[in-house]
Parts: structure tokens; sequence; C-alpha cells
């Protein structure tokens, strides 16, 4: 910041809206999605939709191991 602000931050308040915007994420939305999508509402049921309808990787309960030439592993010659 510019030294020409000499700001007094002794009568700073804390933000009273601070809280509602703590979960909250803001996307800019192209001018053609924004176009379709007239509501947040909209967006988020659109997108939720996709989420349940693309199929997630399964996750293991422990990770792979993978047998490395230099650490140990099986080599084949």
């Amino acid at each position: 910041m510019p030294a020409e602000y000499q700001l007094d931050w002794s009568k700073a308040k804390p933000n009273p809206y601070a809280a509602r915007l703590k979960d909250t994420v803001a996307v800019v939305l192209a001018p053609d999605v924004a176009e379709v999508f007239q509501t947040s509402e909209s967006v988020n049921t659109f997108l939720r939709g996709v989420i349940a309808a693309v199929p997630r990787p399964s996750r293991r309960s422990t990770p792979r191991r993978r047998n490395h030439p230099r650490k140990g592993g099986l080599t084949t010659r």
C-alpha cells in the first residue's frame, strides 16, 4: 500500500456481515453461461446433478505399493 495512505486502524470495527460470507465461494461465469442460469440456486442444482451422474474413482483404504527397481522391487531381465 502506498505510503500516502495514512489509515487510522484504531477505529476499525469487525465486519458484521462476515459470518454470512464464511461458506460462500464466488465463481465468475462467462456471459453466455450466465444467460442460461438466472439464479445461484439453478447453477447449484445443475452442478449437483452433474456430480451425481459422473462416476467417482474408487478409493482404496490403503495406498497401493509399487515395485520400483531402484528400491528393492522385482526386476525383469
